[in-house]
């Protein structure tokens, strides 16, 4: 390979690394318009109406990702926050036990991994995964029949040991 068969590759790859970071949500800035946002990342996995008359547009990376990112835009249509919301830190602060109900789980977290049910509670567990510190893990969040968050809790992602086994 030539000298300049390699600075055309390098050059390549810059671009590439400049156009992934593009498309990825947690560069967006508050202000931001909403109409710029969707050019730049394309279609959200999801849309939620919020309480002020803005809206929240949701990226997430699920099933086969860690991440969901949270766009809010006010009804005036600028960013005012992006939170990648699967952060373990933030566990405690935004899961609501006792008042979210089901539609609030998906507004925040949007499409579950999986959903099971388990003999220990008369409900369904949703399932997201996430990485705490590069650590494959998940969050399990119990949903009544009545649609009401009753407990949450996390654990580590093990599906990942049972392929390798």
């Amino acid at each position: 390979m030539t000298l300049r068969s390699l600075g055309s590759l390098a050059a390549l790859a810059v671009l590439a690394a400049v156009a992934g970071c593009a498309n990825e949500p947690t560069r967006v800035q508050p202000g931001a318009t909403a109409a710029d946002t969707l050019q730049r990342l394309g279609a959200p996995t999801g849309r939620y109406p919020l309480n002020n008359g803005g809206e929240r547009l949701q990226y997430s990376r699920m099933p086969a990702g860690f991440e969901v990112t949270d766009i809010d835009v006010d009804a005036s249509g600028k960013v005012v926050s992006v939170t990648q919301v699967l952060n373990e830190a933030r566990f405690g602060y935004d899961i609501k036990v006792n008042q979210w109900r089901q539609n609030d789980v998906m507004a925040f977290y949007g499409r579950p991994y999986q959903i099971d049910r388990v003999s220990s509670f008369d409900g369904v567990v949703w399932t997201w995964r996430y990485k705490a510190v590069n650590e494959r893990r998940m969050l399990y969040i119990y949903i009544d029949p009545t649609g009401v968050v009753r407990r949450y809790h996390t654990g580590d992602d093990l599906e990942f040991e049972r392929v390798r086994d």
